[in-house]
């Protein structure tokens, strides 16, 4: 195998929001190659933060892509031993400002065909071009599944919590859905330190500063447009407890019970109820995937406690 590039990137157009399958082989060639980071840029009219398609609209496409790219890329770095490497998925479209610059990329690669122009910071990085993958037919939509209720394409201010230790693939896909539908601000909440001593090998858990730099961070690449509101929390509530300015609400499947606890308060306060999105793809019952995504989901272990006991076990920080 080539040499591996310390950061890389995967540069590539969408023609619509299904799963991009078209894509897998590309990721997880780069993956391979990469160590330390890898960004993946997707392009597409429809993710123009001005003109293009309703973000509370498209949900759950979104949140299917999101989820099926970060899958190819962290099975691939878990399968060879590298859980810190970081993997960032964005999404541009047309009128968005080209992403920061990584420092610096080694190698572009991208896809057979694919003729967009390349940002001025990757112009002059070497490329690699790799096959484009044939599409499988798109899976069968569930006939059961309920719909909800129209909702405003965005919300002023959405708010989402958690601890976001080692910052990993979930995490990011939880980040970018709570800024997709955010039109001006992003709350998050970031567990504070004295809530997690009881946590599995609390002792390498990153403080409060580090997981708070690291949200941050991400965001900053994500969503530039947005104010990032970030604050430590000591309660399931944070600032949905009181600040009645927040529209909207970002929880997984497995914090849906703090949603319901909020959503309680709230009404104790005569606080405005929240229009909660709920994350499900990330737990992989989502009938919105493939047979064969799902079981890669599955095995694709997106949890602070894994990396922690990989970082136990190998010695590695």
């Amino acid at each position: 195998m080539a040499d591996l590039a310390a950061t890389s990137v995967v540069y590539a157009t969408l023609p619509s929001l299904a799963v991009p399958h078209f894509l897998a082989p590309t990721i997880v060639h780069a993956a391979q190659r990469t160590r330390e980071h890898l960004l993946i840029v997707l392009l597409a009219d429809l993710f123009d933060v001005d003109h293009g398609i309703s973000p509370t609209a498209a949900w759950s496409d979104v949140q299917q892509l999101l989820t099926f790219v970060y899958v190819q890329a962290t099975k691939v770095a878990q399968d060879m031993d590298r859980l810190l490497m970081q993997v960032d998925v964005l999404l541009q479209g047309p009128s968005d400002a080209p992403p920061a610059p990584l420092l610096p990329p080694s190698v572009v690669f991208r896809v057979e065909g694919d003729s967009a122009p390349l940002p001025p910071f990757l112009a002059s990085v070497p490329q690699e071009t790799l096959p484009r993958s044939p599409h499988p037919p798109p899976a069968p939509a569930d006939p059961a599944a309920p719909r909800e209720p129209p909702a405003p394409p965005r919300f002023p201010v959405v708010a989402l919590g958690g601890t976001f230790d080692h910052l990993h693939a979930g995490h990011k896909i939880l980040l970018s859905m709570a800024a997709w539908i955010a039109s001006e601000k992003l709350i998050v909440g970031i567990t504070d330190d004295a809530l997690l001593t009881r946590k599995t090998n609390a002792h390498v858990l990153e403080s409060l500063a580090q997981r708070t730099a690291a949200v941050r961070a991400f965001l900053t690449a994500f969503a530039p447009r947005l104010a990032a509101d970030i604050v430590p929390i000591s309660d399931v509530y944070g600032p949905t407890g009181w600040d009645a300015n927040i529209q909207a609400l970002v929880v997984s499947k497995e914090t849906a019970s703090g949603a319901a606890a909020i959503a309680t308060h709230r009404a104790a306060h005569a606080l405005p109820p929240l229009t909660t999105f709920t994350i499900d793809v990330i737990s992989a019952t989502s009938t919105n995937l493939s047979d064969a995504d799902v079981e890669l989901l599955k095995q694709t272990k997106m949890s602070s406690t894994y990396i922690r006991e990989w970082i136990v076990a190998t010695g590695q920080q």
